[in-house]
């Protein structure tokens, strides 16, 4: 349960914000502080367990039939990702506090940053694969909130929708891949597939499955050549981009290649693209970054080269290269959030944050530059900080590493990278803040408040202490998490700052020196740069994105040109045809099935003939709306004969109360309509739709006489003999809805919320402007001068109370009788249907005590609260229960979890009818209005 609400803990607490803010900005902060602080204290619980070599885990059945669970674990790795997503999302709650204007929905800022946060807890502790692509990609669509939070700028629309567009194709990827992985493994619990790579490795699906989730791990991470994303999303606020992409969300891809390297790496395959790839990121992003004059562009594409060195690191696929990897993912988070969250405060005081406005800064903010100093330094990999040493660990591993045979590819080109990062940062350096004091800057810049400055000088805190005691600092961090990612022992490593003269060391002195010289040769170097042609990665992805907008449109056009007609017909045909291949293929060649057919009596016979010439009528005479929707509703009599004839008399009674209720709110809709149809076609294209609605319906009979004349398996026998032991009810038909397929009935009373809704949307237009007036021209003229008759006005009066009466009663009943919440909720809904016909609208409207609006989200919750309380108990969503027990008075009765579960229901139902009633009266007051305002003006 702890790990349940680590995950959920930020989802819900993502309330709080906008309603803490209206007590204040500091209230607010606090409120959001808290949520994530209670959800590290959870966290931080499971440490001693996971420390002595334990792993945490819960798993809730959800969606067993397809793999689905909610299933969570917490190993070395889990804990180490969450702490750095809680702990760092504190430190940039507070900081964006000072950050963000006044003007900025602060409220609005922090839910998105919860929902955020609970996506990438919820990715880094998943034990279910399918649950973890859920997360996965609820991070893409809660980042693109937070990189358009500025939603005024292009530049931040833009940058969102560049994030979410890459990203997403790389979802889908994703999904692919896992859904093989699975398959391969034969399970989607991730712990057992990483026990199982050896199976995987020999598939060969293997290599499908790899390709597909190395799409959505480098897409994530903005790896070669998908890294153009990532620096386009530096147009949100710097809080975002201190958190998402320095810290969290771009790590997920590199988090995916960690969880899942015991699985899928150690082939040639794994080594050859996953270590080129971010070899190549990792120089060709610090090349970029080095001649960005943006601050936060700068650190952007150093974030890109990073991650690419991270990517090669796992891609080496031994576990010394994890081990520097997992160190590098801690070292790497402190010094670039500490390095965007310095750029902000920067941006925030000089009122810029273009490198070539900027210089002598260390005069001007002494404390804010000493921070940023230390963190750039150890980006650079200067000794004495934390860069240093996994930069060391890195070089190490690439001069003992072969590729292609070639010795020399990795050490040389590793060291390029470094002495990139050296470059850069030592422009950050240099060019920032030493150089003379200046004194153009648009606004006079000073040191912020300690709300800024000090979650950076806590985050500089660990660079200085790993840097000179990793072992104590570091060195229990780094081997847990390490021992999570291979699943197995670790080679004999030490965490110092002296391993004696070794490669790697004459490469990082090279790399130093080479960075500051490539530093003091920046003009020149910069002019071979200008001299070379440079694609611009926005001007790329919006052409790509016009052209594949055309294309859709070109096809859609083709295929979706808005005739109704021949959509219709595809859909009639298709239907036919594939009723007529059920029939031909439906077991026994025999027409006549091999089941005894019920024998027709004279009163079935007659029903038949109505419904036959009843249909017959409505097509004649469906020009006459009204006319057509008396016949209909006959149809739907007959129908409800039926199911009485086969013994459904729940059935029968829902398709009463649905005819009349959806008679009289069809009253209401055509009235707002002409009295007839207009011609819709010619004779000839009528005889046609004739033939193509006799082939259909021929097609849906053939299919139905099949099913009905032959013996096939069915699952309704289970039901019958397990609707009592099992749900605690004899009532089938009831016990199937709110129990054995409750999760199809909550989906149900879902779309009648959504239904209903969408009805008071589009009808809402009709109220004001060109829509009334529309109205107010085709209502029918005044007819009755009596809008209440008196007898129907007392006769409703005093059917309400029994309505009710009888509506509560079918509901209690509904578990053992015919019954239950959707008919009891239709009969409450004709009761105060027959308020309205009665007394008007505007009567009722004003004596109702309760809103449809809430009535249908109270219902709905109500619904979900009732499932999502099995889950409390270890139980899968929506899993009912029953008891007996003796009451005072009324003596041994029946209770049952489901009942709440149909009181859902029955609100809903209700709810529904009394929104679809109010909207079209309000809509046909309105008419009436225009109407009488419109002979008022004829002279």
């Amino acid at each position: 349960m702890k790990l349940l609400l680590i995950t959920f803990i930020p989802f819900l607490g993502a309330l709080l914000p906008p309603i803490a803010i209206k007590a204040g900005r500091n209230v607010c902060t606090a409120a959001t502080a808290a949520v994530t602080a209670l959800a590290l204290v959870i966290l931080l619980t499971e440490a001693p367990t996971i420390y002595s070599g334990g792993v945490a885990r819960m798993d809730v059945p959800w969606l067993p039939q397809i793999g689905l669970s909610l299933s969570f674990f917490v190993d070395g790795l889990g804990l180490f990702f969450a702490t750095l997503i809680l702990a760092i999302g504190l430190l940039i709650i507070l900081y964006a506090r000072f950050y963000l204007d006044r003007d900025d929905p602060m409220g609005r800022f922090f839910c998105y940053l919860l929902l955020f946060q609970g996506s990438m807890v919820g990715i880094v502790l998943s034990d279910n694969i399918l649950l973890l692509v859920v997360f996965w990609e609820l991070t893409s669509l809660t980042s693109f909130l937070l990189i358009g939070y500025w939603y005024h700028l292009p530049a931040s629309r833009a940058g969102a929708l560049m994030a979410l567009v890459v990203t997403g194709a790389g979802g889908l990827a994703l999904i692919g891949g896992m859904l093989l992985l699975g398959h391969i493994a034969g399970t989607f619990q991730l712990s057992e597939i990483l026990t199982r790579g050896e199976l995987i490795k020999a598939s060969p699906l293997y290599l499908p499955a790899l390709l597909l989730i190395l799409t959505g791990a480098f897409t994530k991470s903005a790896q070669f050549p998908f890294h153009f994303w990532l620096p386009h999303a530096m147009a949100a606020p710097t809080p975002v981009s201190a958190y998402l992409h320095s810290a969290t969300m771009v790590k997920a891809g590199v988090f995916l290649l960690a969880r899942l390297w015991p699985a899928l790496s150690g082939t040639p395959e794994w080594f050859l693209i996953v270590s080129l790839t971010g070899l190549v990121t990792m120089v060709i992003a610090a090349w970029i970054a080095l001649f960005k004059d943006d601050l936060k562009g700068l650190l952007a594409f150093s974030t890109v080269s990073h991650l690419g060195l991270l990517t090669m690191l796992l891609g080496f696929g031994t576990r010394m290269g994890v081990v520097a990897a997992v160190f590098h993912i801690l070292n790497h988070a402190t010094f670039k959030a500490a390095l965007f969250m310095s750029a902000g405060i920067v941006d925030h005081e000089t009122g810029t944050r273009d490198i070539r406005r900027l210089g002598g800064l260390r005069h001007l903010m002494p404390i804010t530059s000493g921070l940023a100093i230390i963190a750039a330094a150890s980006m650079a990999g200067v000794p004495l900080l934390n860069g240093f040493l996994s930069k060391e660990m890195m070089l190490e591993e690439a001069a003992h590493t072969v590729y292609a045979g070639q010795t020399w590819l990795f050490p040389l080109f590793a060291t390029i990278g470094a002495l990139l990062s050296a470059a850069y940062s030592a422009r950050l350096i240099f060019h920032v803040f030493f150089g003379a004091e200046r004194h153009d800057y648009p606004h006079h810049p000073h040191d912020p408040p300690i709300g800024m400055w000090l979650p950076v000088a806590i985050l500089v805190v660990p660079v200085i202490a790993i840097g000179v005691l990793p072992a104590m600092f570091a060195g229990s961090i780094v081997e847990t998490t390490a021992r999570a990612v291979t699943g197995g022992a670790l080679p004999e490593y030490h965490l110092a700052l002296w391993h004696g003269l070794t490669p790697a060391l004459g490469m990082s002195v090279i790399a130093i020196g080479g960075g500051l010289a490539l530093l003091w040769g920046y003009a020149a170097a910069n002019r071979i740069r200008l001299s070379v042609p440079r694609p611009d990665a926005m001007t790329m992805f919006t052409t790509a994105i016009a052209g594949i907008v055309r294309m859709a449109r070109a096809v859609m056009s083709r295929l979706d040109d808005g005739y109704l007609p021949r959509y219709m017909a595809v859909m009639v045909c298709t239907i036919g045809v594939l009723g007529f291949a059920g029939f031909m293929h439906a077991g026994p060649v025999t027409i006549a099935g091999d089941r005894v057919t019920i024998p027709a009596t004279l009163t079935t016979t007659t029903g038949w003939v109505l419904l036959l010439l009843a249909c017959g009528l409505v097509v004649w005479r469906h020009h006459d709306r009204l006319l057509a929707l008396i016949i209909t509703s006959i149809v739907g009599l007959v129908v409800s004969l039926a199911f009485l004839q086969f013994s459904a008399p729940d059935l029968a009674l829902t398709q009463i109360s649905v005819e009349v209720v959806t008679t009289i709110l069809l009253l209401l809709a055509i009235n707002l309509l002409p009295r007839t149809t207009p011609d819709e076609m010619p004779l000839r294209s009528t005889l046609g739709a004739g033939a193509l609605a006799a082939v259909g319906g021929l097609g849906v009979a053939a299919l139905t006489y099949a099913v009905m004349t032959r013996g096939f398996e069915t699952i309704s026998g289970y039901h019958i003999e397990q609707s009592k032991p099992g749900g605690g009810g004899t009532n089938v038909v009831n016990v199937i809805l709110v129990d054995f397929r409750g999760y199809d009935t909550f989906g149900e009373i879902i779309v009648l919320a959504i239904a209903a809704l969408t009805i008071f949307a589009l009808l809402d237009s009709a109220m004001h402007g060109a829509a009334a007036r529309r109205l107010a021209r085709v209502r029918f003229s005044p007819q009755a001068h009596d809008p209440h008759p008196l007898m129907l006005v007392v006769i409703a009066r005093v059917l309400l109370p029994l309505s009710l009466m009888v509506g509560v009663y079918i509901l209690l009943r509904g578990h053992n009788m015919p019954g239950g919440g959707f008919i009891a909720g239709l009969i409450v809904a004709v009761a105060f249907l027959m308020q309205y016909m009665a007394s008007g609208y505007v009567w009722a409207s004003r004596r109702a005590r309760i809103d449809a609006h809430v009535m249908i989200g109270g219902g709905v919750l109500i619904a979900g609260a009732t499932g999502i309380a099995s889950l409390l108990f270890d139980r899968p969503f929506l899993t009912s229960t029953f008891g007996y027990f003796h009451l005072p008075l009324f003596g041994e009765v029946e209770l049952a979890s489901a009942m709440a579960f149909d009181l859902g229901v029955f609100f809903t139902v209700v709810g529904t009818c009394l929104l679809s009633l109010a909207t079209l009266s309000r809509v046909e007051e309105r008419a009436e209005q225009a109407s009488l305002q419109a002979e008022a003006r004829t002279p």
